[in-house]
């Protein structure tokens, strides 16, 4: 009997590495495709560290042409691809006043026409052979747009619509989607998340709360809830109790979650000078320019799975 394989799409660090490494333990081939072909060597190194001998793929997700390629090379030479996780994802934090189209491109090219690439360029096998596994990676920010995140929420929102459409449209057909709705993870993405506007300001607020126990969950448990309800063709995973929240509150209520977000929009960092474009800089950066021993306390556990999982800088 043939390996199952799973192709992961963005799986070089991140949250990405760790559900590659979970689906290697549930016996999966693992592919794992990303931008960086240094990422992906390192990738490939910490899976076998682990014991798991992944195959890797250098592939831009938002280009429709080479995620194409890619799956018809997989399907050829490693295997028909039964289970297809889509994590690529880009993280610009800055208000709005602050970003630019650029960042709305890059979020929405990453984030939505990402799914949607890999998912048109795998779904005809799986239909062919009716059977597999998709879950699309979304975010609490596709559900409550947040401030200060507005790229990340409109190409997130995006994402959930069409991975709950898609899982509509295949009823019946042996294929499910799972529409994954995670809350704040540690996987070390405050790293190498984009910071703008103030950089150093909003990397003080940011890198805390996707670090601090009470408010994410640890990746590797993230990883294990998900792989599980992927496999087992649930409809929705949402993580971590703030989340499932939200979540329901919104749906109840959702003008007065706005109203709430606009309150706390005020604490959070203004534009500086003229609302304009200030450019990004990474999070170690942002860091740097800190320089604040009570925000590196507060981020001791996201700092630690940006090392563990592929997130960290040489500069770091």
């Amino acid at each position: 009997m043939s390996v199952p394989v799973a192709l992961v799409a963005g799986g070089s660090r991140g949250l990405g590495l760790e559900l590659a490494a979970e689906l290697g333990r549930s016996g999966s081939q693992v592919v794992v495709c990303a931008r960086s072909a240094d990422e992906l060597d390192r990738a490939r190194d910490w899976l076998a560290a682990a014991g798991i001998a992944a195959e890797t793929r250098v592939c831009d997700v938002s280009d429709r042409e080479a995620v194409a390629d890619l799956a018809a090379e997989v399907e050829r030479t490693v295997g028909p691809i039964e289970t297809v996780l889509c994590v690529a994802g880009v993280i610009q934090v800055a208000p709005y006043l602050s970003t630019s189209v650029e960042d709305f491109e890059q979020s929405i090219n990453t984030m939505l026409w990402g799914p949607i690439n890999v998912v048109r360029a795998t779904l005809p096998a799986m239909r062919r052979r009716g059977r597999g596994n998709i879950g699309i990676i979304t975010s609490i920010g596709g559900v409550v747009s947040v401030p200060h995140l507005l790229p990340y929420s409109t190409a997130k929102f995006g994402a959930v619509g069409f991975s709950q459409g898609l899982r509509a449209e295949l009823a019946g057909s042996g294929i499910s989607v799972t529409t994954v709705i995670p809350g704040l993870m540690r996987t070390g993405s405050q790293q190498r998340a984009q910071f703008g506007g103030q950089a150093a300001l909003e990397y003080a607020w940011f890198a805390p709360a996707a670090s601090l126990p009470l408010l994410s969950i640890s990746s590797q448990r993230a990883a294990r809830i998900i792989v599980r309800k992927v496999l087992a063709g649930r409809p929705t995973v949402i993580l971590t109790p703030a989340a499932k929240v939200a979540v329901r509150l919104n749906g109840l209520s959702p003008g007065l979650v706005t109203g709430v977000l606009g309150l706390a929009k005020r604490l959070l960092p203004r534009p500086p000078g003229e609302a304009v474009d200030t450019g990004t800089v990474p999070g170690w950066a942002a860091e740097r320019r800190l320089s604040s021993p009570v925000v590196r306390a507060l981020t001791a556990l996201g700092r630690r799975a940006a090392a563990r999982l592929n997130q960290a800088e040489a500069a770091e």
